[in-house]
């Protein structure tokens, strides 16, 4: 009986241990944006607000999700901010806004809340390594379009990008997830589509310093276009990680690739410390 007891209280020890980060909400106002959006903080064990200070990881949503969407589809995000020593943000980027400003809805102003208002916010409240150096993001879905969207508009700000099962090229599915109602009806406004779509934006890339891996599984319905910027990055000579394994668009396959995702930016962050 004793022996039992023993092996229960270690294995509530453990399950104690791995998620010993702490979990926050974070209020930021975007002035662009005229509202208050929360965004979830996860610091690690050993966080000090004057200790030393730690490279950020943001993760974006998908279409239909907020800032919490995260902990409910890859609860072992708490535990990746113990392992690997970071800070995570989990931003609200609204239903269906697509990270991106809207160039017909001035109430949609993701991208300056994000790279701007937000990382500018984070910086201010938490000890960051404050640089792209130490700061990556990913997401899946809409939040794969959206951290490869944000990544190549904004290197200055992030020095290395994931996604996984991201909508990559947006043009394909012009009824659905509200496009229509952020860039327009596509007959009518072909260019704000052709602009705003990541597969379109590979020129933005000098193939020199930022780090890409992204992934999508073969089932899924954004699968093609993933393999389509696979091939366009190959064709510029553009240096990347591109994984494909079974799995459609689901959170069994998110939870999964995450594992990877904060590998590839461990190893960034690692690099980068090196040579600092």
């Amino acid at each position: 009986m004793m022996k039992k007891i023993i092996v229960v209280f270690s294995m509530f020890c453990i399950t104690l241990s791995m998620y010993a980060s702490k979990v926050d909400t974070l209020l930021v106002h975007s002035e662009i944006m005229n509202k208050t959006i929360k965004n979830v903080i996860i610091t690690p064990e050993s966080y000090t607000n004057n200790g030393k200070a730690f490279s950020v990881v943001y993760m974006l949503h998908g279409a239909g999700g907020n800032y919490a969407a995260w902990l409910g589809k890859a609860p072992d995000i708490k535990a990746y901010a113990d392992t690997y020593q970071v800070i995570i943000v989990c931003p609200d980027g609204a239903k269906t806004s697509w990270y991106f400003d809207s160039p017909i809805d001035d109430a949609m102003k993701y991208e300056t809340y994000i790279s701007k208002e937000l990382v500018s916010k984070i910086d201010k409240t938490y000890n960051t390594l404050a640089d792209s150096k130490h700061r990556a993001i990913t997401g899946y879905s809409m939040g794969g379009h959206g951290a490869l969207y944000l990544t190549f508009k904004h290197q200055d700000i992030w020095g290395a990008v994931a996604s996984m099962s991201g909508g990559v090229d947006l043009r394909p599915f012009p009824k659905n997830w509200d496009l229509e109602k952020r860039l327009g009806v596509y007959a009518t406004n072909q260019e704000n589509w052709e602009q705003n779509t990541v597969i379109n934006m590979v020129h933005l890339l000098d193939g020199k310093d930022l780090k890409i891996l992204f992934d999508c599984g073969v089932d899924d319905f954004f699968y093609d276009a993933n393999v389509r910027l696979h091939k366009k990055l190959l064709e510029r000579n553009i240096p990347h990680d591109y994984i494909e394994r079974p799995g459609g668009h689901t959170n069994a396959y998110w939870s999964n690739s995450i594992k990877y995702h904060m590998v590839f930016f461990n190893d960034f962050f690692k690099a980068n410390l090196k040579t600092d």
